[in-house]
């Protein structure tokens, strides 16, 4: 049996491949120890049969760090065959081959020949211990010849506030270790270099060994980001018990993850896809340089610093409302003592007021008037009242009904219904809207004629509604940041967010708690805009209860349903763009934009409502088409970028909208779509284009929507031929721009309808435009942009502005905030000139 036991293993080793075979202990192998110095370069030669120990010594102190860097070169091309290095330390073991080996993207494979590492230092609690490690050399091929080099490395303690340059490549790394000094919490690791590539790797890991410095390992441990020219990583003193550090700067195989070229991978005729690729001398030069960050005194100040700025804007509105009640019951002091009888109802409800000259001649508004799309006419409206008369008496319906005078006319919301949709079942209704809508000339009596407790209910609902879509919205949003935060510090992956890293101050678990804390703005400034609304509709409601005449019949009508929306829109601004600085990337963009598309709807629908308060958007249709905004947001973000089918299915879409929406306000409702529309609009084009060529009826009106649809299509051809990355914004440039042209449509209107803008309107207009360019400039600096990569993101990485705490983006969130809050004012003070104007005096345009 022992033979037959000798036979099967002999038979075995026969049997196996030459390589594994090789790697079979041999009797007859030697082993040559040498005692190896500093600085000394050794060239040797090693193969099978030999095993080269090279000892060495040195002495290590407990209050200086010396580090220690080991450099091999082999000399002879045998790939197949690698040399294999080890070095065996204290309390660590560092193995690595040459050539080493690294994988790219697609596992592609790099050789590199020149290798060069960095031991990592054991701890000593002796004052003076010398410590021995050696490094083995060994090989399976045939005499291969190498260098070997063991130095010391050159501060390899980094120095506060001092900058120190280095070289590495691939194969090459580097690494530095930093000591907090005493008093000092928190630093900020700088590490720049004049060259974008070749991409390289920042990271900071605890003291432990082994240190986890190659392409395909420092990802393993602590925090890392890529880099082309620019990095900064913020380090808390809190994690790290050793109170100490290292600086760990790999340069990668490949750029593609810092959006460089994938490079050519070159094949020989007959060479294996397999075969590694030499990438010679892949070295960049890098400057590390560690910084204190701020104290805890600076976050105070910081937070005090944000808190006062907007708690002022409650101490001076609070100083204006107490002026204003003051000069009003001295107005009314005033008042009472004149007592006299020839105050008499028209005083009471305001100064008369007369045509201008414009109007009671054919210029400029000899044609402004309203007709029936659906009839499709475009003479003077037949059998409408004349315009001309509603300036001395109220408007008049088809019939025989008597004209009344404005103090004694019945009022509608004396009526017992308060459904919206009673109106409708009378059966004259359908043909006032013609009448009333299509007159020649229209006043805002004309428009408000349904029961103020029915449209009170219908503009309320835009509160209630947008209040129920924050708390459906807000609360996945703010669970899903958590989550993104939470990977952030549990992978150290600090490219998942695009941060200004220069700028970022973490408090607690958050990384950038300037962003966050610069958004409070918009929740106190809206919150303080709902008080004020809050305020008014007292006061008002006060007025109605006391039946004042000029609450019941003068000024544009009251209804701040929209106004409460608007407040709370701002708030959650405020909170989702917080939680998109929680961790900001392209996927949670929608986050910081979803609620400025809602406000810049609910800024146009306001300043629609305010001459046509019967006839504006419900709430159910305006929030469905905001969320066809926010889908087509979220959907060319995912699918926009380059997608050129998407873009053109988009400018369609936006360009019939524009039409459809253009011919709904040029004919105040009265049309249908339906299958009739095309034969309508043939024979509106005959009449009044081939049988009579004559102007539009509504000339005003028409030159809004003109320029409406120029800008409309000049913007969808811009996105159809530029294609723009960023999606969300470009979306949101399309509503602010027809926001803006529609509130310069309104002022000129009014302006030329003889009324007048009132000083805290005025003030509140110029001042909100000086803030709103101030706020574009720091918005535009760009501090960090998702449609690149992370490491071409932080290229833009700049230095704090303001208190060493806040950024530029910090700062365009104050400023817009109070722009925001000033241009809401604008809304609600715009038409405070009108309260004391009879509605059926008030124009509308």
């Amino acid at each position: 049996m022992p033979g037959s036991g000798a036979a099967a293993l002999a038979w075995a080793l026969l049997a196996l491949p030459p390589a594994l075979s090789l790697a079979l202990p041999r009797e007859g192998r030697q082993v040559k120890e040498k005692e190896a110095l500093f600085n000394t370069t050794y060239t040797d030669w090693v193969d099978a049969d030999l095993l080269n120990i090279y000892a060495f010594n040195h002495s290590v102190r407990r209050n200086r760090t010396e580090g220690v860097r080991v450099s091999v070169n082999v000399l002879s091309d045998h790939k197949d065959l690698p040399v294999l290095f080890v070095v065996r330390q204290k309390e660590a073991v560092v193995s690595f081959q040459v050539p080493l080996i690294l994988r790219g993207l697609y596992q592609r494979k790099y050789a590199y020949q020149e290798v060069s590492r960095t031991l990592c230092q054991p701890q000593t609690k002796a004052e003076v211990e010398t410590q021995h490690f050696y490094v083995d050399v060994s090989t399976l091929s045939q005499n291969t010849s190498y260098q070997l080099r063991v130095t010391r490395v050159e501060n390899f303690v980094l120095r506060t506030d001092e900058r120190f340059s280095f070289n590495a490549t691939a194969a090459q790394p580097q690494y530095f270790k930093y000591e907090f000094p005493e008093g000092v919490d928190s630093v900020i690791v700088k590490v720049t270099s004049a060259m974008a590539f070749p991409c390289s790797v920042i990271s900071i890991q605890d003291i432990l060994c082994p240190v986890y410095d190659l392409d395909n390992n420092v990802a393993f441990i602590g925090m890392y980001q890529t880099m082309t020219k620019k990095a900064a990583i913020t380090v808390q003193k809190k994690d790290f018990p050793s109170n100490s550090f290292y600086v760990v700067v790999v340069v990668k195989t490949e750029d593609e993850a810092c959006g460089g070229a994938l490079p050519y991978y070159p094949l020989a005729k007959n060479a294996s896809p397999d075969e590694p690729v030499d990438q010679h001398n892949r070295q960049k030069m890098l400057e590390v340089m560690v910084s204190p960050a701020i104290t805890s005194d600076a976050y105070v100040s910081s937070m005090l610093f944000c808190l006062g700025i907007f708690l002022s804007f409650y101490v001076l509105t609070l100083v204006i409302a107490c002026w204003e009640s003051c000069r009003h019951k001295k107005r009314k002091g005033l008042l009472a003592a004149m007592d006299s009888p020839s105050l008499d109802t028209a005083s009471l409800l305001g100064h008369a007021r007369s045509i201008p000259d414009a109007f009671l001649g054919h210029s400029p508004y000899d044609s402004y008037g309203y007709g029936s799309f659906g009839n499709g006419s475009s003479s003077s409206a037949e059998g409408v009242t004349d315009s001309v008369g509603s300036a001395d008496v109220p408007y008049g319906y088809a019939g025989e009904r008597s004209l009344e005078n404005v103090a004694g006319r019945p009022r509608l919301d004396s009526l017992s219904s308060v459904e919206e949709d009673d109106y409708d079942t009378l059966a004259d209704i359908d043909y006032d809207k013609n009448v009333i809508r299509t007159k020649k000339y229209l006043c805002v009596a004309d428009l408000a004629r349904k029961d103020k407790r029915v449209l009170r209910k219908k503009y309320q609902i835009y509160f209630w509604n947008i209040a129920t879509i924050a708390v459906f919205y807000a609360l996945p949003v703010i669970q899903l940041v958590i989550t993104y935060q939470t990977v952030v510090n549990v992978t150290g992956n600090q490219d998942i967010c695009y941060y200004n890293f220069l700028c970022a101050h973490p408090l607690g678990n958050l990384s950038a708690f300037n962003n966050i804390l610069s958004n409070l703005g918009y929740v106190l400034l809206g919150l303080l805009f709902l008080l004020i609304i809050l305020q008014r509709e007292i006061n008002y409601n006060r007025a109605l209860m006391r039946n004042d005449t000029r609450a019941l019949e003068c000024g544009i009508p009251k209804h701040f349903g929209l106004f409460y929306a608007m407040g709370t829109a701002l708030m959650m601004e405020g909170l989702l763009s917080a939680c998109y600085h929680v961790c900001p990337n392209y996927t949670n963009f929608q986050f910081d934009t979803s609620f400025m598309y809602m406000i810049a709807g609910l800024c146009m629908l306001k300043l629609y409502q305010k001459r046509h308060p019967d006839i504006n958007a419900s709430a159910y249709s305006a929030y469905a088409c905001l969320a066809l905004v926010i889908f087509f947001s979220v959907v060319g973000v995912v699918f926009g970028k380059g997608n050129t089918a998407f873009w053109i299915v988009f400018s369609v879409i936006h360009i019939v909208a524009t039409l459809l929406l253009s011919t709904q306000l040029y004919y105040m409702g009265r049309w249908k779509l339906d299958s009739g529309i095309l034969r309508r609009i043939l024979h509106v084009l005959y009449t009044d284009c081939v049988r009579q060529c004559s102007g539009p009826m509504y000339v005003d009106r028409m030159v809004l929507l003109v320029m409406g649809n120029i800008i409309n299509w000049s913007l969808a051809a811009y996105g159809l031929i530029v294609r723009p990355n960023d999606f969300a914004s470009y979306l949101l440039a399309i509503g602010i721009c027809n926001l803006l042209l529609y509130f310069a449509f309104y002022i000129i209107m009014k302006l030329r309808s003889g009324e007048r803008i009132q000083l805290i309107p005025l003030l509140c207009i110029i001042s909100t435009s000086v803030v709103w360019g101030f706020a574009l400039f720091f918005f535009f600096q760009g501090l960090s942009t998702w449609q690149k990569t992370p490491a071409e993101s932080r290229e833009h990485n700049r230095d704090c502005i303001l208190l060493d705490f806040f950024d530029d983006h910090d700062i365009w969130h104050f400023l817009s905030s109070i722009a925001m809050f000033g241009s809401f004012l604008v809304l609600l003070t715009l038409d405070d000139d009108l309260d004391c104007v009879q509605r059926d005096k008030i124009y509308v345009f």
